[in-house]
């Protein structure tokens, strides 16, 4: 079944679900369960009961862009709320969120990757745009302010500001791809029309450039 970009299969254990406009092809689901799911198939691709549901469930909190979800009917626990909410920068591509996310004023899981080079077609969600822009930027930003913030979870809220930065407000850890911490955070206005040089964070480039979305 299909339903507003999600489409569902029902399975014996779980029932999954996989939101096309949010996947960014990092490959984790047909390398992690290939029996599950089918790449390049016509017809029916995914087939949640072609592997333990244990198995299946990890490989769905491997997702970064949180395109593939689920709903356990066995009883078992849900995916669990982040311990600490991180947002890793990813070398020349999309900052990849895990927390209680709530994107302009909805709530959207626990997992997204949202645009940092500015050419998505599918903003605020990263769609690859940034291979074919060939955009450039460091994964490895310099570290800033990182004292120990005394909450580290909570819910994320992320507004996409008019023609301009991510605003984000709560608890935040700023990762580097290798895993650097490189701010803490309570908020921040972070880039996203890729031109700020003083990335991740908004310097106003985007007025200057004319970047435009909502």
């Amino acid at each position: 079944m299909v339903s507003g970009g999600v489409e569902t299969v029902q399975g014996e254990r779980l029932e999954l679900a996989f939101e096309a406009r949010r996947c960014i092809h990092s490959r984790f689901c047909v390398t992690g369960a290939p029996q599950v799911f089918l790449a390049n198939v016509k017809g029916p691709w995914l087939h949640p009961d072609a592997m333990p549901v244990e198995r299946l469930v990890e490989v769905a909190h491997a997702c970064p862009s949180g395109a593939i979800r689920y709903r356990r009917k066995d009883g078992a626990p849900e995916e669990p709320v982040p311990p600490v909410n991180l947002a890793s920068v990813r070398e020349a591509g999309p900052y990849a969120f895990r927390a209680a996310l709530q994107i302009d004023g909805v709530p959207a899981g626990f997992r997204a990757t949202l645009c940092r080079c500015g050419a998505s077609r599918n903003k605020p969600y990263c769609d690859g745009s940034h291979r074919e822009a060939g955009f450039s930027a460091s994964g490895e930003p310099p570290s800033g302010k990182t004292d120990m913030l005394p909450v580290r979870d909570g819910v994320l809220a992320i507004d996409p500001q008019p023609n301009g930065p991510l605003r984000v407000r709560g608890n935040l850890e700023i990762m580097s791809g290798t895993g650097r911490v490189v701010a803490r955070v309570t908020s921040a206005y972070l880039c996203r029309c890729g031109g700020s040089a003083n990335k991740p964070f908004c310097d106003g480039t985007h007025s200057k450039i004319g970047f435009k979305s909502d």
